[in-house]
């Protein structure tokens, strides 16, 4: 017992006031939701995720369209829907390649 008659903890294994070399440790403090605040962010969560699936599959048609149309006039439009899809394949690649990569 401590001077206010607390129980003495036994000592920690590990002396986080110097860990081993090599190593850190990290600690965080998240607050608790309750469930209409999970249900709120989860709400903004999938309709932000909906929105942006559809504004990229929209686009994604545009480009395609353009591509597949075999009118002479729109080979500057060809040109910029080609720029589009390769931006957006490598980006869709990238997070893949990261999200797989993180989860392994």
């Amino acid at each position: 017992m401590d001077e206010h008659n607390h129980p003495r903890l036994p000592e920690p294994a590990v002396d986080l006031r110097s860990p081993p070399p090599g190593h850190t440790y990290t600690s965080s403090i998240t607050p608790q939701e309750n469930e209409g605040d999970q249900r709120v962010r989860r709400f903004r969560e999938y309709t932000a995720t909906i929105v942006t699936l559809v504004l990229v599959g929209v686009i994604a048609w545009l480009c395609v369209r353009t591509l597949l149309s075999s009118d002479p006039a729109r080979a500057e439009g060809q040109k910029w829907a080609m720029s589009i899809l390769s931006a957006a394949a490598a980006g869709l690649i990238g997070y893949l390649v990261r999200k797989l990569a993180r989860d392994a």
